[in-house]
């Protein structure tokens, strides 16, 4: 079998098995989050009256659902390498590890480790701890999102010798220590941006989906079989997550899921030197962070609000869009400009 076909083959086949292994423990993970009662609170009235209207329904839900998808994720890739590494001459198991320090040790260590912060989020948020028990500020977060991105720095500058900067159909530009604040300008925007997105059922797992997908055929055309694999293994799992989170949900995402896959999506556009394709891979997010960045910006110069709610996905819901209508024409549409940024990485290839 010639390699490419093979490497399809081990994309495809681990990210069917990560579908499988997260859609059977997730009863479980769900029975859990009600037993301990992690659920999803929202902001007061008097903070936000036309989202506190919108999802007053929503409180009691179970949150922290992404750990179905990175705890996935973080088992599959140990389970392979634990094999790989008692049985090294074993062709099979040396075939699907995918754990590799040039190409998945990073965004799987980022991956766990905003995770675990995340988590911490969605226990205070769950037990009313914290600012008006709404779990850490957001000036908190973008602390937590920049430390996390300045070891991803450190990491590309001193263990990868990375500081090139790829600019679609320009060139590449060795940008020395200017790589360092660019890198981490990326993975906290990324994150934000994600945060931010995660309001609606299936809202951020589908538009996820296409932005890891878009980026798992980026690293494939680039060869980076390894960490294509792993942006396959986060699909499937988030397919399983989907199953029990499109309308009405079953459960959230949470913070351990939206900070840890926000913070790692960022991360693999850095490894595939495609950072610059990413506000079009992932251009929901564009929207929702500016339309937060916005609404907070005219309020500050005019003292009135320019949307009726932010993120703009609040906003459609108060003009009376339904939630289904909502999430899936933005599905739609990041599924269209997803294509539209696979095509550019893959045509700035051949030139």
């Amino acid at each position: 079998m010639p390699l490419e076909s093979f490497q399809i083959v081990r994309v495809l086949l681990l990210s069917a098995l990560a579908f499988a292994t997260a859609f059977a423990w997730a009863p479980l993970l769900m029975h859990a989050l009600q037993k301990w009662r992690m659920a999803k609170t929202i902001r007061p009235a008097s903070d936000a009256p036309v989202y506190a209207k919108l999802h007053a329904k929503k409180v009691g839900t179970p949150t922290m659902g992404g750990i179905l998808i990175w705890a996935t994720v973080l088992l599959l890739a140990l389970v392979f390498d634990a094999l790989y590494t008692s049985f090294p001459q074993n062709a099979i198991f040396a075939q699907f590890t995918f754990l590799s320090r040039q190409q998945t040790l990073l965004p799987l260590g980022a991956l766990v480790a905003s995770a675990i912060v995340g988590f911490v989020d969605d226990y205070f948020n769950a037990r009313g701890i914290g600012p008006k028990g709404g779990g850490l500020r957001m000036r908190h977060r973008l602390f937590i999102y920049t430390a996390i991105a300045v070891v991803g720095a450190w990491w590309f500058r001193a263990k990868l010798d990375w500081d090139l900067l790829h600019v679609p159909f320009i060139g590449d530009f060795n940008i020395g220590l200017w790589y360092v604040p660019f890198f981490i300008f990326v993975i906290v925007a990324t994150a934000f941006s994600v945060n931010e997105t995660d309001g609606l059922d299936g809202l951020a797992g589908g538009t996820l989906l296409t932005s890891f997908g878009a980026y798992a055929i980026i690293a494939f055309a680039q060869g980076k079989y390894d960490l294509a694999v792993f942006c396959g293994v986060i699909l499937g799992a988030l397919l399983a997550f989907l199953w029990f989170n499109i309308n009405p949900a079953s459960f959230f995402m949470g913070d351990t899921g939206a900070m840890a896959l926000g913070v790692t999506l960022g991360i693999v556009a850095m490894l595939t030197n495609a950072a610059l394709l990413l506000p079009i891979v992932g251009f929901i997010f564009l929207l929702e962070s500016l339309s937060v960045l916005v609404q907070v910006g005219w309020r500050l110069t005019f003292k009135k609000k320019l949307l009726l709610s932010a993120p703009f996905h609040h906003h459609l819901e108060a003009t009376g869009w339904t939630e289904p209508q909502i999430v899936m024409r933005l599905w739609v549409i990041s599924m269209v400009f997803a294509a539209i940024g696979v095509s550019l990485a893959l045509l700035d290839a051949l030139m």
